[in-house]
């Protein structure tokens, strides 16, 4: 007997190329609850954990900026943390302080300190050709270095504007689990979709930066396949090191999704946790079998907060 079923009504593209929890009805409970709305998401959780206590500077919030940015309908959450101490924290009817919040491309910052480690490490040669470690990749990529890949440097065909809803990212969105495929089409992974993506030059002739969000799930094949190690053992290490409270949650599509899906609580972001360290009790992050004898520790490798 075969139990009846119809698509996921959050997942489903109604509008734009965007799925119901992405239209502006749905939004804001969407990107509080990214997730757990996605298809494929896990978590990490420390350990350990770095303790903060309340010490209130009552004229924080008196300040007119911050009551007004307070007040906002699109307001979540606030939090301003000195050292170990909350200053001043604020939430929104419908957050709340052990609530994680999507970072979207802050993401990024974590696979920066696994490029830092590996290059570190000899592991990843910046100036040496995508396609020489990963085959199997497309036109888009093959010819560009690593370097241009991680300065955002490299003309593709992918497009991230999304206020076209014809953008090849909404393709991403489906491949990444952020919404279900359009009628007729197959059901891809973030692998298949970056080994697509087609270009010709790929010199970045613009004079600017050219954003996409693919370039980083680029980068993070390219650090798995040189280090033999899943990005999830290095992610598991920059948490560990990291110390959040709560959990770090993430997407994930056969590979650990690099670019645009990490969550942490507001006073885990405050406090600079999610991937860096107070400067004054650094954190290097390494893997655990790398030999430890080839480099020293360098400051692309450490924790550090602003």
């Amino acid at each position: 007997m075969t139990l009846p079923s119809i698509a996921h009504p959050d997942l489903v593209t109604l509008f734009d190329n965007k799925p119901r929890w992405n239209l502006p009805d749905h939004r804001r409970h969407g990107f509080h609850n990214l997730h757990t709305t996605m298809r494929y998401a896990f978590s990490i959780r420390a350990p350990r954990v770095s303790p903060l206590r309340k010490e209130v500077d009552w004229t924080i919030g008196e300040r007119p900026g911050v009551a007004r940015y307070l007040a906002m309908p699109h307001f979540s959450a606030f939090v301003v943390v000195r050292d170990d101490r909350i200053l001043c924290e604020a939430y929104a009817p419908d957050f709340g302080p052990e609530r994680p919040h999507p970072i979207i491309s802050i993401t990024k910052t974590t696979l920066n300190l696994m490029l830092g480690r590996a290059v570190a490490d000899g592991l990843v040669n910046l100036d040496e050709l995508v396609g020489t470690y990963l085959p199997e990749i497309g036109t888009g990529y093959a010819e560009a270095t690593v370097k241009a890949v991680a300065d955002m440097n490299v003309a593709t065909h992918f497009t991230e504007d999304y206020g076209d809803p014809q953008a090849t990212v909404y393709e991403y969105d489906a491949a990444t689990g952020f919404r279900l495929p359009l009628d007729g089409q197959k059901e891809g992974t973030t692998r298949s979709f970056i080994c697509g993506i087609t270009g010709g030059d790929v010199a970045n002739r613009t004079g600017e930066a050219l954003y996409k969000s693919t370039n980083s799930d680029v980068l993070g094949w390219i650090i798995e396949c040189a280090s033999g190690q899943p990005r999830r053992d290095w992610l598991i290490e920059i948490v560990e090191a990291a110390r959040p409270r709560g959990c770090a949650a993430g997407l994930r599509r056969r590979l650990p999704h690099r670019a645009r899906s990490r969550a942490l609580r507001a006073a885990d972001y405050a406090q600079g946790r999610g991937h860096r360290r107070s400067p004054r009790r650094r954190c290097r992050v390494h893997r655990r079998d790398a030999p430890q004898s080839r480099t020293a520790p360098t400051e692309a490798a450490r924790l550090d907060a602003v």
